[in-house]
């Protein structure tokens, strides 16, 4: 068994693996950035170290920072966790070539599979049909201009290198081909740090199903059971549910095994997803995601298994102990994603900012994970999840009853959540039928008179601003030259003149503008990633003059009024804070 696990990766699913490490007697090491110096990952681990930087660039994606601390911690094994280098076979194989364990299946597989185009390939292969599409990369909007003449449209393009939505986007027409590209490019690039996309043929009212496999380095491949994710916005996953309802269990076999195909197709070992498009009974390849899944709760509450424990097992050269006929699979769970997003009139926008308060639900059937304490900061550099909230119980209507039981339960308050849209998702008949699809939250569901409970809140203003020093420190009678996080200036404390010094404020942003003022105003933190206007242009009410990205979500920031562009106040790649005004139109 391994020793000691360094995870490589950041907020809830950080403290899940430690979780499993620690029942397991397996010692544990956090990596952070300056942001996440006091995160509850770090404040969990037996070890921490320092990987510097702020963004994820800087730091969660920092190959060298990372073996640094491997080297440093002399940890045995690595996990990745999900997103940043999950799917990278290059951060896979620098792991292995320093001789330590990595957690997850062969960099040859994750290169097969990382690769959406090749995964249509290896697909195609073991005699699984994908949707339709392009098995290449697409350079030029021509070529998706093309695709939708002879497809239809709309078309779908996707990151070849990412999963989760990331990098997604769908055109509806010619016009639109151009811009989207541009975007899913840049979405591609910040959260996998590859920019290639390829096409593929949008459904029009298809149900996302996947299927959770489980292979070891003995020649055993298993498939555990689906979870129906369909419940999604931006392409985002906001509900998910094991089993899938309404779904014929013969269907349910046949994608077992071709998923079984799918994996043995690339040699894989430990834990994956295969993930496929459902409609009119027939499915459809999608992806396969070589890592463990944000949903896994749900298949642990279904199935009694532990997959991080498999995980371990499996990378430590552990044989499965069960065949596919023993199996079991009992009763229904339901997970909800709690973002940092505010749903308001159905928008979703990003909610950075200090959890004030953070209530858990508990009782029969209840699982909370997450990554924050009551006084950490959600930041705009990382995904916006807070916390996984999981509920089991005998049957899907039980099941659903409980999650709404368990929602009103929890409290979260210094920044806006998704659970108003999650209890207007649960309640409704659609979903109590079963009826919805990954197209129904957008174009059927009806959010616009739903709003936050927690509305962001500025810092603390008496909270003194902290700057990184090196001091001297004297322990056990020695003396050390260390680097700590120090108040820049006591409150009240007097400057170099003698003055007396005020305390530290929060920064005071601009009020938002009201409805045709023409101070048009972003609505939370973020970096202006394109601007779409210059001084001098005639602008149309609701037209995009520049593009915020926040938590890795690109946002179109819309004129509030028609008129003349007066003052740009930003450029590409500037930081704004949350009711910074960033063009004024007359």
């Amino acid at each position: 068994m391994l020793n000691k696990v360094l995870i490589a990766n950041r907020g809830e699913i950080a403290v899940r693996i430690m979780r499993t490490c620690r029942e397991m007697s397996v010692g544990t090491v956090a990596v952070y950035s300056e942001l996440d110096r006091n995160a509850l990952h770090v404040r969990m681990a037996d070890e921490a170290y320092a990987l510097g930087g702020q963004t994820a660039t800087e730091s969660y994606l920092n190959v060298e920072a990372i073996l640094a601390a491997i080297e440093q911690s002399g940890a045995d094994a690595v996990h990745p966790g999900y997103g940043f280098f999950s799917e990278n076979a290059d951060f896979a194989r620098a792991i292995i070539d320093k001789g330590v364990t990595f957690i997850g299946p062969p960099p040859e597989a994750i290169e097969t599979m990382g690769d959406k185009i090749s995964a249509r390939l290896a697909a195609e292969r073991a005699d699984v049909a994908g949707v339709p599409g392009r098995s290449e990369s697409v350079t030029d909007p021509a070529e998706i201009v093309a695709f939708g003449e002879e497809f239809g449209w709309p078309v779908a393009i996707k990151a070849a290198f990412g999963g989760g939505g990331r990098g997604m986007k769908v055109v509806a027409g010619p016009a639109d081909a151009a811009d989207a590209m541009a975007s899913a490019q840049r979405e591609a690039q910040a959260s996998f740090g590859r920019g290639e996309i390829y096409l593929e043929r949008y459904l029009e009212w298809p149900r996302h199903i996947e299927m959770q496999v489980l292979a070891d380095g003995h020649g055993n491949t298993l498939w555990l059971g689906e979870r129906d994710c369909s419940c999604q916005r931006r392409h985002q996953k906001l509900i998910e549910e094991c089993p899938a309802p309404d779904f014929p269990d013969d269907v349910r076999v046949a994608m077992g095994e071709a998923a079984v195909k799918v994996a043995r197709a690339c040699d894989y070992t430990n834990a994956g997803t295969v993930e496929f498009l459902y409609q009119d009974g027939a499915f459809y390849f999608l992806e396969m995601n070589t890592r463990l899944q944000v949903e896994h709760p749900i298949t642990e509450l279904v199935t009694g298994l532990d997959l991080v424990a498999w995980q371990l097992k499996i990378a430590s050269g552990e044989a499965i102990d069960f065949r596919q006929d023993e199996v079991r699979r009992f009763g229904h769970a339901i997970e909800v994603r709690l973002n940092a997003e505010d749903p308001s009139g159905g928008r979703f926008l990003p909610s950075p900012g200090t959890i004030l308060r953070f209530d858990a639900p508990a009782g029969p059937g209840v699982r909370f994970d997450t990554g924050y304490e009551p006084g950490d900061a959600v930041s705009q550099h990382y995904d916006n999840l807070m916390a996984k909230l999981s509920v089991w119980a005998e049957d899907r209507e039980s099941a659903r009853l409980r999650m709404l039981r368990a929602l009103e339960e929890t409290r979260i308050e210094g920044v806006a959540s998704t659970i108003p849209a999650d209890v207007a998702i649960l309640s409704h008949p659609d979903f109590a039928a079963a009826r919805h699809s990954t197209r129904w939250v957008e174009d059927r569901l009806d959010l616009s008179g739903i709003s936050s409970t927690a509305a962001p809140a500025d810092p603390d203003p008496d909270e003194p601003e902290k700057v990184l020093r090196e001091v001297t420190a004297e322990v056990d009678g020695r003396l050390y030259r260390v680097k700590l996080w120090v108040p820049a200036a006591e409150p009240g404390a007097r400057g170099p003149s003698g003055a007396r010094q005020p305390a530290r404020r929060a920064r005071a942003h601009a009020p938002s503008a009201a409805t045709g003022s023409g101070n048009v105003a972003v609505p939370m933190q973020g970096t202006i990633v394109r601007v779409l206007v210059s001084v001098g242009d005639a602008v149309e009410l609701g037209q995009t003059v520049c593009v915020l990205e926040a938590m890795k979500m690109e946002n179109a920031i819309a004129a509030d009024k028609s008129g003349t562009v007066k003052e740009v106040r930003v450029e590409e790649g500037a930081s704004v804070g949350g009711g910074d005004i960033v063009v004024v139109i007359e």
